[in-house]
Order: structure tokens, then C-alpha cells, then sequence
């Protein structure tokens, strides 16, 4: 099968892989669609504290089951699915709390083993999830960012009638404008410096679009929720926030980067600060969830790729003049 494997190091090659095989419990998918994000940007510089390469990119996707593992009773060839793509044990203490994104032995795909971003990858079936016929590729494939906003939303307070700031308008900022808006918040600003998703935003459901530097307002927010990945912006959050504000942090900043902060502040103002790691156990409610985001993937998605493109997929996807870039394997 052609595939992409990122080496670590900024090398983005596309060559040829055996065709990966079903286990016992597994399924081998033949990826439709496959959505870039911030994560496959940092996975492609070396710049991701968990990544293992070599490895196939591509953990936003949905496709068509092409073989089926001897002990597999759910699913058959043809079935159209997408995939969570976080792998948990099931026994260590972080999944029993009911936490599996933080297990102890995770794999995530596309991040420390295959992923989609070939023609073929293999997935235990504990993973998928049935595609309903209404939902089409291009939408399958953004569940899994509906997914980890979701979870996100849920570990911070009802966001009705909450003063919503957000930084970054990619696919998570942007998912993020939608449910808040559909949850009441009384208002939602937004930070981005792309005019593209700053006009994006706008349309789902943001009150006001600024770029950096535009919001010089402090001390006026409720929730900020943080989904650009760049430290200026998470000490920025902090100094937007009101008394007993609540800074939910989902961007994927560097490992190495640092910020100043002023504890006195946490005190002062009753902070909250809380961490938002991709989707824990939030991926079944976004299959459904996603129908309440009509004509989403028209007004989300504005770059396709094929595979032997990755390189220019991920250039695109950093540019400012997207709003989000997926990959059609097959083509």
C-alpha cells in the first residue's frame, strides 16, 4: 500500500508499506477521509512529546472495512465506519477512573502507531464505530475533533450565560463556537490571526473576531478556552479572565515552551485553570452530536489532498489562508 511516514525530523515521505493485516479483534479500514491537525503539524517537526517514529500519520478518519480480524462479530466488509483513535488498556488505574485518555498505556494511532494517512491501517474493533448512511466521509471525519471539544465542555461548568473567550479558530476553535453558541453563552469572542477563520468564526456563531493584539480588553471573561497551542496566547487567557474565571486549556503547546505565571493571580482572582487532553469517552455522543452541525463539513472543510500531497496538506493546513485541509487516501 502507499503510505506518508513522518521520521521526526521534518522528513514527510511517501513510499510504499506491506498491506497491514486484521488481528484476531481487529479490523483493517480503507480510510476515505483523514483530517490534518495541530497535532500532525508538531508529529511532522518532531515537535510532539508522545510521538514514535517512524509512523504513519492521520488519526482523524473514517472508511470502509476491507477485512475483518476471525473473532470480530460486529462488523463486516463494507461496513462504512469511523474510528476513536485512542487505544486504552481498560485496566490501569487512569481507565478504571473512568479517564482513558490518560491511561497509562495509551496508543493512539497515528501518533505512536499507524494511522490513516495510507491506503490501509489496521485498528482493534473496541475503536469502531458504525458511520451512519446519513453522515457522508468529509463529516465521519471530523467527529473525532467534535469529540474531544465535547469532552472538553465537560470538564468545565455550564457555559450558559458565560462570557466566552476563544483563541484559535481551527477546527476545534471553530467546533467550539458552535456548541458554546448552542449552550447559551451569552457571548463568544474569538482571537485568531488568519482574516479566513476570523470570518469562519463568525459564521459559527462567534459575536466578535479579533486578531492578536485587537482585544485589548482585560479582566472581562467567564471562559477562555484555548485552542491555538501558542504560549502568548495561554498568558494572554489569563489576563482576560474575571474574577472566579475558568482558562480550559486543549491547545497542544510545545513540551519545551514556558510561561510566566503570577500565583498571586489564582489567589486574587479565584482562577480556575483545567486541562483538556483529547476525548476520553466523549467519541460515541459525537457520532450523534455531529447532526446537530448541519452543512458542517461544507462550511469547515475548504482543502483536499491526495496522499502523495501530504507535504503541501500540511503547509496548507499552516497557512492562514485555510480553514481545515483533509487527506483522500484513496485517490
Amino acid at each position: 500500500m502507499r503510505a506518508v511516514v513522518l521520521d521526526g525530523r521534518g522528513s514527510i515521505d511517501v513510499t510504499t508499506l506491506p498491506d497491514p493485516v486484521a488481528g484476531p479483534d481487529g479490523v483493517v479500514i480503507a480510510p476515505e477521509t483523514v483530517g490534518i491537525c495541530g497535532t500532525d503539524i508538531h508529529l511532522a517537526s518532531g515537535d510532539y512529546p508522545t510521538g514514535t517514529f517512524p509512523v504513519v500519520p492521520g488519526h482523524e478518519f473514517a472508511g470502509t472495512i476491507v477485512e475483518v480480524g476471525p473473532e470480530v462479530t460486529d462488523f463486516a466488509v463494507g461496513d462504512r465506519v469511523c474510528v476513536d483513535p485512542n487505544v486504552a488498556c481498560g485496566h490501569c488505574d487512569q481507565c478504571q477512573a473512568g479517564a482513558p485518555n490518560l491511561c497509562r498505556n495509551l496508543v493512539p494511532i497515528g501518533v505512536t502507531c499507524n494511522g490513516a494517512v495510507a491506503q490501509r491501517v489496521s485498528v482493534p474493533v473496541s475503536v469502531v464505530f458504525p458511520l451512519p448512511d446519513d453522515i457522508d466521509w468529509t463529516t465521519g471525519a471530523l467527529i473525532e475533533p467534535l469529540a474531544c471539544v465535547l469532552h472538553a465542555l465537560g470538564r468545565v461548568a455550564d457555559v450558559a450565560d458565560k462570557r466566552v473567550l476563544i483563541y484559535g479558530a481551527g477546527s476545534i476553535g471553530l467546533l467550539a463556537a458552535a456548541l458554546v453558541k448552542a449552550r447559551g453563552a451569552r457571548s463568544i469572542d474569538i482571537i485568531e490571526p488568519s482574516p479566513v477563520r476570523r470570518e469562519a468564526s463568525l459564521e459559527f456563531g462567534a459575536d466578535h473576531a479579533y486578531a492578536p493584539g485587537g482585544r485589548a480588553t482585560e479582566r472581562d471573561i467567564d471562559l477562555v478556552i484555548e485552542a491555538s497551542g501558542h504560549p502568548s496566547a495561554v498568558s494572554d487567557a489569563l489576563a482576560k479572565l474575571a474574577e472566579r474565571g475558568t482558562l480550559l486549556q486543549m491547545g497542544v503547546v510545545s513540551p519545551a515552551a514556558h510561561i510566566d505565571l503570577f500565583p498571586y493571580d489564582l489567589f486574587d482572582r479565584e482562577l480556575v485553570i483545567v486541562g483538556s487532553q483529547s476525548l476520553a469517552s466523549s467519541y460515541a455522543a459525537a457520532v450523534e452530536a455531529i447532526r446537530d452541525l448541519p452543512d458542517l463539513a461544507q462550511r469547515m472543510v475548504t482543502h483536499t489532498f491526495g496522499l502523495s500531497d501530504y507535504a503541501a496538506a500540511l503547509e496548507a493546513a499552516s497557512s492562514e489562508t485555510v480553514r481545515k485541509v483533509h487527506i483522500l487516501p484513496q485517490q
